[in-house]
């Protein structure tokens, strides 16, 4: 089978610059076709709710590798954005946005997502899966503009606190944003059902050691959650919660819980043997206070405030919206992979994945193509090749960044705002590596030695063992279910407001992220110390 070459050509005029933080591999055809319309539709919600000057951010695959830019409202609408603009920090209208994602959307999320959920793919007909895959990918883009629509929620108000506190207290950005450990807890694993299944197992000692029972770990898992019991009860309720949400990445490409069971199940050990990190943050944020010159400390606490609650949106909207719903998307083809390498139309069910939703479905009702070998070849090319070898921009050069001082003030606290957030989620170090020293970004306070896991992928995960030091390009908010077996995080790509560095920020493992080659540098089974106060990481041996 020969591999399609890497050609890099603008999908359109003007920039377009690289996303390898959220996608560090070539995408699906599946995710390539879906995406771009809900992902620009909820970045267009978001952009008029805060009265930003764009209408949205358009993105289009190109050799598989995500790229975007951003589109500027016309002028005739700008004075509309700059009264808007006024009205976000006059009324703090994230406050309204993150009651409305609490008490409204969140809950709603899970009921749809229960709803289909509760379909078993396996027992349908073949019309009935080709009308729930397709229920399966409305759905999926339903959750991704969703999640995009809450973005400027989760980001502004964390990042104007960033921008005002580094100004009066001159601290490094990893101590600030270590004020909003405790703001996320789903960034850290925690939920009611993932408390519930930790209190009930630490309750009962034989419950916990049929944990440990000598049995594959898929079967013990769905034996355990069957059992009459209160710890059978919160297994069950936390399995229908975490089960198929994805271990890590957006795409169906990657794996979801229940797949990897052996994986899951010594997270779910880790999480109740463990006490888990202890941080006292309201230490931490009394002395950052006493760096704030006294004429600003209450709009410290105000800011900080604030903060705090769009961070509680950062990872929650992934979690419960487009994460969960790929999973869904993910199991119900796989349910059509199975079918059709039972009847020898794929040499694999996982190559599916691969497939658009028009091929998914019309191979279901029987088509020939593609082919069981045209969807092996993209499997492989997924596989072979990673962001690395794509260039950061294609198209014309970028414009350089408008002059804020130009803008209505209103305007310009939002676009300092929004321009530390992307800054602080998408750049890495720019400091020199020596021999044994790597230098990144501190995402997360405290030092830990660990041996290193080099995870290209889900399928590299059962190779975690507990107190590994987790090394990648990127990792997303459905990492957490993992970071029980974990002492530190290092990445590649990804700045101190990204996926990687938030997890490990709640969870309160060091972090060093943006390293921007540490994956290359460092051997798999390496010992290392992570020092998430320096940003750096020391090779031990």
């Amino acid at each position: 089978m020969t591999q399609p070459q890497l050609v890099f050509e603008p999908p359109g005029p003007g920039p377009w610059d690289l996303d390898p933080v959220h996608f560090p591999r070539p995408v699906t055809a599946y995710w390539a076709e879906m995406h771009p319309e809900p992902f620009s539709l909820g970045y267009g919600d978001m952009m008029t709710f805060y009265g930003a000057p764009f209408q949205t951010r358009v993105t289009a695959y190109v050799s598989g590798f995500c790229y975007g830019q951003m589109r500027p409202v016309p002028p005739e609408s700008f004075p509309d954005r700059v009264a808007r603009a006024g009205e976000v920090f006059d009324r703090k209208l994230w406050r309204e946005q993150a009651a409305e994602w609490h008490d409204v959307r969140k809950p709603a999320s899970v009921l749809a997502h229960h709803e289909i959920q509760d379909i078993d793919p396996d027992g349908l007909s073949d019309e009935e899966l080709v009308d729930y895959l397709r229920r399966c990918r409305a759905h999926h883009a339903a959750m991704i503009r969703q999640h995009m629509a809450f973005t400027g929620t989760a980001v502004i108000p964390p990042s104007d606190f960033l921008v005002h506190a580094a100004q009066w207290t001159g601290l490094p950005t990893v101590k600030l944003l270590g004020l909003m450990r405790g703001a996320s807890l789903i960034s850290g694993g925690g939920s009611p059902q993932h408390a519930a299944l930790v209190a009930a197992y630490r309750a009962d000692p034989a419950a916990r050691e049929a944990l440990d029972a000598d049995e594959e770990p898929g079967a013990l898992l769905e034996r355990l959650r069957r059992e009459p019991t209160e710890t059978g009860r919160a297994l069950d309720a936390y399995l229908d919660f975490a089960g198929f949400r994805l271990l890590d990445g957006f795409d169906i490409s990657n794996h979801y819980a229940l797949e990897m069971p052996d994986v899951l199940l010594r997270a779910i050990r880790s999480a109740i043997d463990e006490a888990g990190a202890v941080s006292d943050v309201e230490a931490e944020i009394a002395d950052v206070r006493s760096h704030v010159p006294e004429e600003h400390r209450e709009e410290y606490d105000e800011l900080l405030a604030d903060a705090r609650v769009g961070y509680s949106v950062r990872d929650e909207r992934g979690v419960y919206s487009d994460i969960w719903a790929s999973g869904l998307m993910r199991r119900a083809a796989l349910a059509a992979g199975r079918r059709l390498a039972a009847s020898g139309r794929l040499h694999d069910p996982e190559h599916i994945v691969f497939a658009d939703i028009d091929e998914m479905c019309a191979l279901v009702q029987g088509a020939a193509s593609p082919t069981a070998d045209e969807l092996a070849t993209r499997y492989a090319f997924h596989k072979a090749h990673t962001a690395k070898e794509a260039p950061t921009h294609i198209g014309d050069d970028p414009p350089p960044m408008p002059d804020a001082s130009a803008l209505p003030p209103p305007m310009a606290r939002l676009m300092a705002a929004l321009g530390t957030a992307m800054g602080e989620m998408f750049g890495v170090s720019e400091v020199a590596h020596d021999e044994t020293v790597i230098r990144g970004l501190g995402a997360s306070s405290g030092s830990r030695e660990g041996t290193v896991r080099r995870v290209a992928g889900p399928s590299d995960f059962d190779r975690i063992q507990q107190g590994d030091v987790l090394l990648t390009e990127a990792t997303t908010e459905a990492f957490n279910i993992l970071l029980p077996l974990l002492s530190a995080i290092i990445t590649d790509s990804g700045g101190a407001l990204s996926h990687a560095a938030i997890v490990s920020r709640e969870y309160g493992i060091p972090g060093v992220v943006g390293t921007r080659d540490a994956t290359a540098r460092i051997e798999d089974g390496a010992r290392v110390r992570v020092d998430g106060d320096e940003g750096t990481v020391t090779v031990l041996a």
